[in-house]
């Protein structure tokens, strides 16, 4: 996906660097102006859609449980490719506009009952588990990764209590992936695990996104903290 039209932010009064080279990648990102003109919430949209199309995550009549779902970008993907007889959930600690298609949750994935929450609302065991959260950034790299990563292994842990065996799981992680650790357990549930960083993803960006295809079951839950 190419742009045609250089545009540059013409005044930089009441900005500093940060946000002026913020807006211009904005005014010049191919994927930004796709994602306005095709009613996407957010350009994060097409990385699932890249992700889908290499590994065909979305299936008809599936169950799929977007986390961390808020603003629905990747909720509004899943929604096109399933059918009326599968099932979306979205899940959030952020309030959500809706979504045709998609049965919002405004829950906290680390609370207790969630895994039954969610089961109860997909009709079932999932399909497919996706989250493209990350933590807020702070501007110090180790310390987002770090943050993101506890997000990571939430979801994760959280997607083998509500996977059916077969399932898949995407989640995003920063810099090197996964740690060993989290790689190992991952690993340990899914027979074919591996990271990949999809086209949308900015070059300049340090996300990376973790596979994981094949879910083996539940007979050990346990996947050990990150350090």
């Amino acid at each position: 996906m190419t742009g045609n039209n250089d545009r540059r932010v013409r005044s930089t009064r009441g900005r500093n660097a940060s946000s002026t080279r913020w807006l211009d990648r904005q005014l010049n990102d191919p994927y930004v102006a796709a994602a306005k003109s095709k009613g996407y919430r957010s350009r994060a949209a097409f990385k699932l859609k890249e992700l889908d199309q290499r590994f065909h995550l979305l299936r008809r009549n599936g169950r799929v449980l977007d986390l961390g779902a808020a603003p629905g970008g990747w909720s509004q993907v899943a929604a096109e490719k399933v059918t009326e007889t599968g099932k979306i959930v979205a899940v959030d600690i952020l309030p959500m506009e809706p979504i045709n298609g998609v049965e919002i949750l405004l829950l906290d994935m680390l609370e207790e009952h969630a895994p039954d929450k969610i089961k109860a609302a997909l009709g079932g065991e999932a399909d497919l588990v996706l989250t493209d959260m990350a933590s807020p950034t702070t501007g110090h790299r180790a310390t987002d990764h770090i943050r993101t990563l506890a997000l990571f292994e939430a979801a994760l842990e959280l997607a083998i209590e509500v996977l059916h065996p077969g399932g898949a799981f995407v989640g995003k992680v920063f810099q090197g992936g996964a740690t060993t650790e989290l790689l190992l357990a991952a690993k340990k549930h899914f027979a074919d695990v591996k990271h990949v960083k999809p086209p949308a993803s900015r070059a300049e960006s340090v996300e990376l996104y973790l596979v994981a295809l094949g879910f083996k079951g539940r007979r050990d839950r346990s996947v050990p903290p990150s350090p």
